[in-house]
């Protein structure tokens, strides 16, 4: 695979030449810089920008009061790992001037490993049973339901394959559940979904829906719980992307809509 040009950032296509030269550099430099407990999110952060923009002098640009992640040109990109309702005032206004793309990260593969904060040993890592999708942006996107309306604002969401190491602290009798999260190393990108427009929101609707659903058929459909799907569904009304037609029962009936 042809290496990308530093000065072309931004790929559309899933280059994983280019990130594993993002975590080789960005994970050496942090870890020569910080300890365990003290990387937190930084790690994907850094790789992800990286990734996203090689060329480092798109990093970090202060607008107005607020830095962006990444600014090219004018168009802001924040990689945001979490809590998309701390990003409202930053995103009302970049949002006046500028689009504004947000990069969410989601663990597809994961493997576990467990720092004994007592004794500082380090369990062997083990693949979670657990597989990422796409649709774990639902609750953020939730979040910030009153700029998805604005054609400015775009999202990629990238699958990444990850090693996380937590503390041994959690209150279940093996300390695992509740648990703090000590850093997540990313280990290769597996795949990514973007929404560039508003009609792209319809990519969260699986093609196996019948015409005319309900929130039960959302949820089997994309194999999600049921108030993800519920939550979803809110998120696609706001975009437009599906109408409500009536219902049967108690439960609404959907419509995609012709965007």
């Amino acid at each position: 695979m042809k290496k990308q040009d530093i000065n072309k950032p931004l790929c559309t296509t899933i280059d994983h030449e280019l990130f594993s030269e993002a975590c080789n550099k960005m994970i050496g430099s942090l870890q020569g810089q910080n300890g365990i407990g003290t990387l937190r999110e930084k790690t994907i952060h850094s790789v992800l920008k990286y990734y996203y923009a090689p060329n480092l002098s798109y990093h970090e640009v202060k607008i107005g009061t607020y830095v962006a992640d990444i600014c090219i040109d004018g168009e802001i990109f924040e990689v945001q790992t979490r809590n998309f309702n701390t990003m409202r005032n930053k995103l009302d206004f970049f949002l006046q001037k500028h689009d504004v793309t947000i990069i969410y990260p989601v663990a597809h593969k994961k493997w576990l490993s467990w720092l004994n904060p007592e004794t500082g040993e380090i369990s062997n890592k083990r693949k979670s049973p657990k597989t990422g999708t796409f649709y774990q942006i639902i609750p953020e996107l939730y979040r910030i339901k009153m700029f998805l309306a604005n054609p400015r604002l775009h999202f990629i969401i990238s699958l990444i394959d990850v090693e996380e190491i937590r503390y041994l602290n959690g209150w279940s009798h093996d300390k695992k559940r509740g648990s703090s999260r000590i850093d997540g190393t990313p280990l290769d990108i597996f795949d990514e979904l973007r929404i560039d427009s508003m009609a792209d929101y319809a990519k969260l609707l699986p093609d196996s829906l019948p015409e005319r659903f309900t929130t039960k058929d959302f949820a089997k459909c994309a194999h999600i719980p049921q108030g993800y799907a519920t939550t979803g569904l809110n998120v696609l009304l706001e975009t437009g992307t599906v109408k409500r037609i009536g219902k049967i029962g108690n439960s609404y009936l959907y419509e995609k809509c012709n965007c």
